[in-house]
């Protein structure tokens, strides 16, 4: 069995869309906290199993020997050390068959504060003898091109990476590599850098948002402390402000522009260029 945990996450639908063009409905299993929610799932023939990484007595019994398991990483910044371990430790008593997580680009040489908890992670599940695999995804595309009506409505893309670049893909892209990973052969005990063919600049992305959108867009590139305040101003929470300033530094220090040629190989075509995301969310 396939089993998929946070199927119904952004990452694990589309997860779930590409095992059922693979694999029977019968032999995929998605691990989620609403019933209600993964409704849709189970119509398609796909095995539910309730649990909530936040308590980890509802992991028992959720995995069994001889599955392959994707631990999608979990969205709640700062909690997700003890939800992973949780995971693993779970996976490791069931004596699954191969564990699959979805880390960050660069692993251990992130260093980032985002990227803590991921390297974290990777080092419980190296330190657990199970069969394992590391996805280390880069950025979405979509971690900007869903925010594009507030680039519209300013005029401006304002980010602080100076002219650092990014080597973004689809959320689709990623999960295809998933997809590729849980239903072939060969990959045990790999560490896949996995990020957009062709890296690209914020004034680079602020000029095709305006060709595309025929309006006229800026890159802003302001200093930490003034980026921070135009998040906080925007209500974003001080500590998730302060990672996405930390996050613009490392991508103007280069770390999440890296072109690995991991991703396309993995899912057997060229990754989605980031102009086509941005015509998705502009016809959206």
């Amino acid at each position: 069995m396939i089993v998929v945990t946070g199927a119904t996450g952004k990452l694990g639908r589309h997860v779930i869309d590409g095992l059922l063009e693979k694999v029977p409905g019968s032999e995929i299993a998605a691990v989620v906290r609403d019933k209600e929610k993964a409704a849709e799932l189970a119509a398609r023939g796909v095995e539910l199993r309730i649990a909530d990484y936040n308590r980890p007595e509802t992991l028992k019994g959720v995995f069994r020997s001889g599955d392959k398991v994707l631990l999608i990483s979990g969205s709640e910044v700062g909690r997700r050390v003890p939800q992973h371990q949780a995971v693993v430790d779970e996976a490791a008593e069931a004596g699954v068959a191969l564990l699959v997580y979805t880390s960050i680009l660069g692993g251990p040489e992130a260093d980032f504060e985002l990227a803590a908890e991921h390297r974290v992670t990777e080092q419980t599940i190296l330190g657990s003898g199970l069969p394992y695999v590391l996805l280390r995804n880069g950025w979405y595309h979509e971690n900007y091109t869903e925010r594009l009506a507030a680039v519209l409505e300013h005029g401006a893309v304002v980010a602080g990476a100076g002219g650092g670049r990014v080597a973004s893909a689809s959320r689709a892209d990623y999960a295809a590599a998933a997809v590729a990973v849980l239903t072939g052969d060969g990959h045990q005990a790999r560490a896949y850098e996995l990020s957009g063919d062709t890296a690209w600049s914020f004034a680079e992305y602020a000029a095709e948002v305006g060709r595309q959108s025929g309006k006229e867009i800026a890159y802003r590139d302001v200093p930490a402390a003034t980026h921070r305040e135009i998040l906080t101003g925007a209500g974003l929470p001080g500590p998730l402000a302060d990672l996405y300033v930390d996050v613009d530094r490392a991508i103007e220090r280069g770390l999440l522009a890296r072109t690995t040629g991991d991703l396309s190989r993995l899912i057997g075509r060229p990754t989605t260029p980031v102009s086509e995301a941005i015509t998705a969310a502009l016809r959206s």
